[in-house]
């Protein structure tokens, strides 16, 4: 028998020993819990750090897992019928023109005539337009990067928006562009949802960023979260203005609008998604606007303002029976045409089309689709006035355009020709859609 070497006593092998380690591991985890727990509800010390490491963990998880593949992003939806290209035209009701649209499948816009015809694209992949001028170091593939807003020059130059879905902040930048697709030249901010041109040819465009800092006024949001700004470009693409639009609504009266937004809402308190300059202020404009002035949409708390990017104030604010509305544009008789996508609760869709007076928000004219064609779009969406009185309506999620006339008649109608995925069931949403007067296309297109 061998002699037991003088030292520290062995542990016993038994099923006590394992038993209270599990215990005590399970008392520790469940500890931690309680903790976790208490300083989140309670927002104590390292409370900043937990939520941002959370938060930071599901949107790297939801990036690998729900954007790895393009015809499961927010760029595609499901087809809702068999119709490609043109399905209805009215020559006698439409107003003749050349239609311009982006969409989701790619970094391109087409400009097509009154049968659907593509007559002309632009296509510039953002791969090809990405330089060390960029804040995004590292943008998605092309597959997941396509044109949101355009805007056409009367020579054929044109502006886009670029998008990438997946990332946030999620713009990518601004292009002018020769009819060519060459690069004239390029603000590679992080640019979003919209793009205007004033009279005067500045250029209005929508920036964001992870913002860390507090929001004084604002003790609700929290931090990091998204800060929409107000960008002013000249003509050769130049910052001339860039204002927080948080900061400005902080210190307004309409400040108050923020207080009972989700808690996914106050890390994008405001989602601005469109910035329209003021050129001509009619007879009906409420009191305090002026030309020079920009009207803004703010979707998280359904608000409409017009901002004096001079003073950097708001001189008006209104919300009404919208929600979550994109595209407002001042009409010629003083009233707001925008796109409301989850106000309409009259009928089978979300969605609907709304005249406002700005005086009180009452509605003058609206558009809600058909019983068995509503409209239905909760993301993006636009709607034009036309010289005749139609209007033309992008229902993004659709992948539809139509212009209806002020009686609700369908003049015209075109789903998107593009379908991918199982028996091509899915369509790439329209970014944008707008019609395009002949004479301004034939000017530098020629004749077709």
């Amino acid at each position: 028998m061998r002699p037991r070497l003088s030292g520290p006593a062995e542990p016993e092998r038994g099923g006590g020993g394992v038993a209270g380690a599990v215990l005590f591991t399970l008392c520790c985890c469940f500890l931690a819990f309680v903790g976790g727990a208490y300083v989140v509800l309670d927002r104590l010390p390292p409370y900043g750090l937990l939520k941002n490491a959370y938060s930071a963990g599901w949107a790297l998880y939801d990036k690998t897992v729900h954007y790895d593949n393009p015809l499961q992003t927010d760029l595609w939806a499901d087809a809702r019928s068999d119709g490609r290209g043109v399905t209805a035209y009215d020559a006698g009701k439409a107003f003749a023109g050349y239609t311009l649209y982006s969409a989701g499948n790619e970094a391109a816009a087409y400009l097509t005539d009154m049968e659907g015809r593509i007559i002309h694209e632009w296509r510039l992949p953002f791969s090809q337009v990405w330089d060390s001028s960029s804040v995004v170091e590292k943008p998605r593939p092309d597959a997941f990067v396509s044109f949101d807003k355009v805007h056409l020059y009367p020579n054929g130059d044109l502006l886009a928006v670029y998008s990438g879905v997946g990332d946030t902040p999620w713009g990518l930048g601004l292009v002018k562009m020769t009819k060519d697709s060459h690069v004239i030249w390029k603000y590679l901010d992080r640019v979003h949802h919209d793009v205007e041109v004033g009279a005067d040819g500045r250029i209005y465009t929508l920036t964001h960023r992870l913002r860390s800092e507090p929001v004084p006024g604002l003790p609700q949001l929290e931090t990091p979260m998204l800060e929409d700004f107000l960008v002013v470009l000249s003509p050769d693409g130049e910052v001339e203005k860039k204002i927080s639009l948080l900061d400005a609504m902080a210190a307004s009266p309409y400040r108050k609008f923020l207080a009972a937004l989700s808690d996914y809402a106050r890390q994008d308190p405001l989602h601005t998604n469109a910035a329209k300059p003021i050129d001509r202020v009619g007879t009906a404009a409420p009191a305090g606007w002026k030309a020079g002035d920009v009207l803004l949409s703010f979707r998280e708390p359904s608000l409409l303002a017009v901002l004096d990017p001079n003073e950097g104030r708001f001189v008006w604010g209104l919300r009404g029976s919208w929600m979550g509305q994109h595209d407002p544009s001042l009409l010629a008789n003083g009233h707001i045409l925008l796109f409301d996508n989850l106000g309409n609760v009259g009928n089978a869709g979300s969605s609907r089309v709304l005249e406002i007076d700005p005086a009180d928000g009452a509605v003058a004219w609206q558009y809600q689709g058909t019983g068995d064609r509503p409209l239905e779009s909760v993301l993006r969406s636009n709607a034009q006035r036309l010289p005749n009185g139609n209007t033309l309506i992008t229902e993004s999620d659709g992948g539809r355009m139509l212009e209806v006339t002020a009686k609700d008649e369908v003049a015209w109608e075109y789903l998107s020709p593009v379908r991918a995925g199982l028996s091509d069931r899915r369509i790439p949403i329209l970014a944008s859609g707008q019609r395009v007067p002949g004479d301004e296309v034939k000017a530098w297109l020629g004749p077709q």
